[in-house]
């Protein structure tokens, strides 16, 4: 079984927002595979189903970002989900807008949402699916610029930038995580 958990904050205020790509990403994984994220439990909204016969639990924490590893620290235990087989979907400013870096295990970056899954979960050997939404500009500041909405011309780049991780996680799933860096890392956007 994998958990499958897409960073991002609750409320609609935040929706279609930097921050916000890893939930994104989660709609569509769970719209491929025909899952329903809508129970609410373990401080996240989650849904159980079958990506290529193999279960997953796809999840959107409600604790906003910072505290992101509480949701994901109760569903691993919950459901036993060893290491190796949670994958987290978020955002990073160090890669251009789009593009998709894969990763098994690494620091935060200074991503508040990984440095409390970090801490929670007592260690950083978990998948990341690294989403890339530009860096910000020069005079701006981070929160603004990650709470902010793409520009339209970089919101098809994103929707694309989600269908292309959500593969990455399939491959992931069915194959490995070496697999899905090979493949998918190699890319640009």
């Amino acid at each position: 079984m994998h958990l499958i958990v897409g960073l991002g904050n609750p409320t609609k205020q935040y929706e279609g927002t930097r921050h916000n790509v890893g939930f994104e990403t989660i709609d569509r994984i769970a719209a491929e595979n025909q899952i329903r994220v809508e129970e609410k439990k373990h401080k996240a909204l989650y849904g159980s189903g079958y990506i290529e016969g193999e279960k997953v639990i796809l999840a959107k924490p409600q604790t906003f970002m910072n505290l992101s590893g509480e949701s994901v620290r109760e569903l691993s235990d919950y459901y036993k989900i060893p290491a190796e087989n949670i994958i987290v979907i978020y955002d990073d400013i160090s890669l251009d807008v789009g593009q998709i870096r894969i990763r098994k295990k690494g620091s935060a970056g200074g991503h508040n949402g990984l440095k409390n899954i970090i801490k929670m979960l007592g260690h950083d050997t978990f998948i990341r699916v690294r989403m890339g939404v530009g860096e910000k500009p020069k005079n701006f500041d981070l929160a603004d610029y990650v709470l902010g909405h793409f520009p339209a011309e970089e919101r098809n780049t994103m929707d694309e930038a989600a269908k292309t991780a959500a593969e990455a996680i399939r491959m992931i799933i069915t194959e490995n995580a070496d697999a899905a860096m090979n493949h998918f890392n190699s890319k640009k956007a």
